[in-house]
């Protein structure tokens, strides 16, 4: 069985090769990468399992990196930054980042960190496939696509796919975020919670949700989630 795949982008060199080696040790494959350019190359040819991206980048801006991974290459995307501010942390998750992770760090918390990324892209089950329906809506998990029943089309984010196809496969089953953080990885927490927060504001927003009083993404408050449509996969 060939070793997950996990590239590093980050300009600095000492952080490339710490990183390379804590995840070699581990027994993941490494590729390391120091501007945005030699990075973007290799995805043509290659498909990381995870990707460490920094966000300080000498010729591309971070974010917009990590917004195009996770929307076009669905690819599990790690920030790693100096950028310590919350306003910084939240734009990263709402561009599409599964996690965020402030430097300095310890690279045993990296790849702790990779390793609940990786657990979550366990296989579905049986019953489930790439496509959902459900009141008016068909999901689109291969496309990172939602279209509604007149045809027009919505892209998801692979952050919000993972939230959305957890509410699709427990259809009307409250899902606590203790489960969502266990099923889904990253560490527990207020950074945990606040991603999950923008995550499913996303998701109602792409849905038509009235915000006041959603249709489909119920909040029970102290308990978790419930999502109440009707489900079909195919």
């Amino acid at each position: 069985m060939t070793a997950p795949l996990v590239t590093i982008l980050d300009d600095e060199p000492e952080i490339r090769s710490m990183l390379a080696d804590a995840l070699e040790d581990a027994g993941f494959r490494t590729m390391g990468f120091g501007r945005a350019t030699e990075f973007e190359a290799a995805l043509k040819s290659t498909t990381p399992d995870v990707c460490l991206v920094d966000l300080g980048l000498p010729d591309k801006d971070g974010l917009t990196l990590v917004h195009r991974l996770a929307l076009e290459q669905g690819a599990s995307v790690i920030i790693i930054s100096g950028r310590a501010q919350v306003q910084d942390r939240i734009t990263g998750l709402e561009l599409g980042a599964d996690d965020y992770i402030i430097k300095p760090f310890d690279p045993t918390e990296v790849v702790a960190r990779v390793r609940a990324r990786l657990r979550k892209d366990r296989p579905v089950a049986q019953s489930a496939g790439n496509t959902a329906k459900f009141n008016g809506w068909t999901a689109y998990f291969d496309r990172y696509v939602l279209e509604d029943d007149g045809g027009d089309e919505t892209t998801f984010s692979h952050a919000e796919g993972e939230v959305l196809r957890l509410f699709l496969e427990s259809p009307k089953r409250l899902i606590s975020r203790a489960h969502m953080q266990e099923t889904l990885g990253g560490a527990a927490g207020e950074s945990f919670d606040r991603a999950m927060d923008v995550r499913i504001s996303r998701l109602r927003t792409k849905l038509r949700e009235d915000p006041k009083n959603p249709r489909l993404i119920k909040t029970i408050y102290g308990a978790g989630y419930i999502f109440l449509g009707d489900v079909s996969w195919a």
